[in-house]
Order: structure tokens, then C-alpha cells, then sequence
């Protein structure tokens, strides 16, 4: 049951969580490529269509901690200090998803059909884009290492 566990959990971190970086990764140049056009339809539709990535995949991706912490439990490492630290990585890197580079999409993208997108708050969303990547980096680099594990790899 555990190698399940864990397949679903490699598997929907992959799924979920890889499309939500790469696009949001996107998401700040194609803002500017579309102001910079103009906000003509098809650069705006673009940029709707990474959002709504974003926003899907961030959900499809609740189901990473939820089969984490199952696999966590078969394996008995709940109280291991790189568990730990990846589960407050994660609630970081979620929280900085969903209270800060979702709604400042929303705000760019809305600034696009007024034709006012500050430079600054692209560079901002690029920003926080980053430090939510580099959570994620951080997160499976710990799952991959575990310091301290004794599960034997």
C-alpha cells in the first residue's frame, strides 16, 4: 500500500504542481508581451488561459499533501524533522499561491482590459513566483535527500 501511496503522491505533484510553476513562470512575460501589444485578443486569451492553469492546477494539487501524509504514516516518518520542514515549506508555498500570485494574476489580468498594468507589479508577481518555486524546489529536493531518514535510501 505504501508504493501506491507514493506513486500518487510523485504522480500528483508532477501533474499538479509541475503546470502550476511552469505557468505562472509564464504568466509575468505574458502579461507584459500583451500590454505591450496592445491587449489585443489573442495575447489577453493567453494570458486568461495561464491563470486558469494556475488556478485549476492549484487545486488538482491539494491532492499532493493529502497523499503525502498518508504515504508519511505508512512509512511511520510523521515526526521526522525533514517531514516537518517540508510540510511547512508546503503550507508556505501554498499560502504564498493562493494569498499572493493568484490574486495579483487577477489584478494584472484585469489591468489588461483597462489597459494599465504597472511594471512594478509584474515584476512583483514575477518575484513572488520565484520564492513559490523555490519552495517547491526546496520541498522535493528534502523528499529525494530526507536528512536523517531511516527508511534506508
Amino acid at each position: 500500500m505504501t508504493k501506491f501511496l507514493l506513486s500518487v503522491h510523485v504522480l500528483a505533484a508532477i501533474v499538479a504542481v509541475g503546470p502550476v510553476t511552469v505557468a505562472a513562470s509564464m504568466f509575468p512575460a505574458a502579461v507584459r508581451r500583451a500590454h505591450a501589444a496592445g491587449a489585443d485578443p489573442a495575447s489577453v486569451a493567453g494570458v486568461r488561459l495561464l491563470h486558469r492553469v494556475c488556478r485549476v492546477y492549484s487545486v488538482v494539487g491539494l491532492a499532493v499533501p493529502v497523499f503525502g501524509f498518508a504515504t508519511a504514516s505508512s512509512l511511520r516518518v510523521l515526526g521526522d524533522a525533514w517531514l516537518i520542514v517540508s510540510i511547512v515549506l508546503t503550507a508556505a508555498a501554498a499560502g504564498v499561491l493562493a494569498l499572493l500570485v493568484l490574486p495579483a494574476q487577477e489584478r494584472l489580468l484585469a489591468g489588461l482590459g483597462g489597459g494599465s498594468t504597472s511594471r512594478d507589479a509584474t515584476a512583483r508577481l514575477a518575484m513572488l513566483t520565484g520564492v513559490f518555486n523555490l519552495l517547491w524546489a526546496v520541498v522535493t529536493v528534502l523528499m529525494i535527500v530526507r536528512p536523517g531518514s531511516t527508511t534506508g535510501v
